[in-house]
């Protein structure tokens, strides 16, 4: 089933989310729709919170991204109470957009590479390093678990020279093509 995206200006988006367990009720059936969400809305990775759920719990699948980031072949992931162990002091510059703030990019600075503890959707536990395009995915999906959007990590004077797109958004006069929330 489809979900509703929700937009920048709704308020799950920047709660804390909390724990995922096998017990958590309807998880199963919430990824499978995430999934099918992300492929109708041609993200690379939709986070719980972005279709109202308030859960530790983000996917990705960045497979159609391989051609210009040959490290995204076989990116495809669901990662459930994740947690970054560590950051390279390395960090790059890359232009990031989001399906929650629909028509707008901006460059963003992240750590290269990152080391990551999850549990995936048979509640694995897994660690792994993340390097290039995965980790920047990897961030900026994180970012969401933590009530923060890209957004938040650009320069004060940028994001106020966006605040008018980001307000039009919040009033729902920036509707994507994708179901969404508003």
């Amino acid at each position: 089933m489809i979900l509703p995206i929700y937009l920048f200006g709704q308020s799950v988006l920047r709660k804390a989310t909390e724990d995922v367990t096998p017990e958590t009720e309807g998880i199963a059936s919430l990824i499978t729709n995430m999934q099918e969400t992300l492929a109708k809305a041609e993200g690379c990775g939709l986070a719980a919170p972005q279709v109202g759920k308030s859960l530790r719990l983000f996917i990705i699948d960045a497979n159609g991204m391989e051609e210009t980031y040959p490290e995204c072949a076989g990116f495809e992931q669901v990662f459930i109470n994740p947690e970054i162990l560590e950051e390279s002091a390395e960090k790059i510059a890359y232009d990031e957009g989001c399906l929650s703030l629909p028509g707008i990019y901006e460059s963003v600075m992240r750590p290269k590479t990152i080391k990551i503890k999850y549990l995936d959707a048979n509640f694995k536990e897994h660690i792994e390093t993340l390097t290039d395009f995965r980790a920047r995915i990897f961030q900026h999906e994180f970012d969401h678990l933590q009530g923060h959007v890209f957004t938040d990590r650009i320069a004060p004077l940028r994001k106020q020279f966006l605040q008018t797109s980001l307000n039009k958004i919040a009033k729902g006069k920036n509707v994507p093509k994708y179901k969404c929330k508003v």
